[in-house]
């Protein structure tokens, strides 16, 4: 059984151009992470990290939205518009920092913490958002962390390196849940610091889902956005980029006459610093997802409503 919509498409076709009709004739709207193929982001609606999507995807007016992204992204905005149509080019397209937190484990490792506020990063299921008191992405977990009182005893999950940074930071001292993803996992520190001696011009920025030896010799940390942000504020010129390499397109897109190195991985041949997840993306999937409106995101009317609330929570607390 395939997860996503397996037609022959007839050769020759002007697939971008199909898919800007069929979206104007369909009221749709496309919404792409930054972490999706260049020919990806081209074509979506907007485009954006974890935050920015799900603040789009609360006040679109569009009667169907096709997320071009991973499961979990496609979960959040069919919980914020349970009554429309959420569709995604191929449901295979998961996350490993999701899939490192089952339900059931979860729900039992919070038992064990009864006097714990549960704080998720939005890179999980939609059952463990509705275990959750509020959600946060890279971008504002800092600040909904510290928006809780000092005393307040709390779960971070899943990510224990986004965890353990923002504890770092702010000396709280959460219980995190161990999680990682396996694209941020995978950076060699060796490597990176040769390839710092190698080019001496160049800043090297991280995402803190990066284990915490590589965040130590980083020369700034930050989400997806504030990377985004930073290079194209910074009087520097060359930049070795630690996080998905999807977002390497927008940063030359915004800054040409800039040169962003990815930074290495141990396994110079594995391609690591794509998420293959992300990559399962491609424009013939989500020409066909829009043609014929599927797979659709479905989920149960009760996990919507619990994982609403937290979800929602963030919102008001990133405004």
């Amino acid at each position: 059984m395939h997860g996503y919509v397996n037609q022959p498409i007839a050769s020759g076709i002007d697939l971008p151009g199909e898919i800007r009709k069929m979206k104007l004739a369909k009221n749709a709207v496309i919404l792409g992470h930054y972490y999706i193929t260049a020919e990806l982001q081209d074509i979506s609606d907007f485009l954006g990290d974890s935050l920015a999507l799900a603040q789009q995807a609360q006040k679109t007016d569009a009667d169907l939205i096709l997320f071009v992204g991973v499961h979990f992204m496609g979960e959040t905005a069919k919980i914020l518009n349970p009554d429309k149509k959420v569709i995604v080019p191929d449901l295979n397209a998961g996350c490993s920092l999701a899939e490192s937190a089952p339900a059931e484990a979860f729900q039992a490792f919070k038992i064990q913490h009864p006097d714990h506020k549960v704080i998720s990063y939005i890179n999980c299921s939609a059952e463990i958002k509705a275990l959750s008191d509020v959600i946060v992405t890279s971008s504002n977990a800092m600040k909904i962390v510290e928006s809780f009182p000092k005393e307040q005893p709390l779960i971070f999950a899943p990510d224990k390196n986004l965890g353990n940074y923002i504890n770092s930071v702010t000396g709280r001292q959460m219980v995190l849940w161990n999680g990682a993803c396996m694209v941020h996992e995978k950076y060699s520190l060796e490597k990176i610091v040769k390839l710092m001696d190698e080019q001496p011009k160049a800043l090297f920025i991280a995402h803190p889902e990066c284990e915490q030896q590589v965040l130590l010799v980083a020369d700034f940390i930050g989400s997806t956005t504030a990377l985004l942000n930073y290079v194209a504020k910074s009087e520097a010129s060359e930049f070795i980029v630690a996080t998905e390499s999807g977002i390497l397109h927008q940063m030359q897109r915004n800054c040409p006459d800039k040169i962003f190195i990815p930074a290495p991985s141990i396994d110079s041949t594995c391609g690591c610093n794509d998420c293959s997840y992300m990559k399962l993306n491609t424009i013939q999937k989500l020409y066909l997802a829009l043609k014929y409106e599927k797979p659709e995101i479905i989920l149960d009317p009760s996990i919507i409503e619990k994982a609403k609330i937290p979800i929602l929570r963030m919102l008001e607390l990133s405004i």
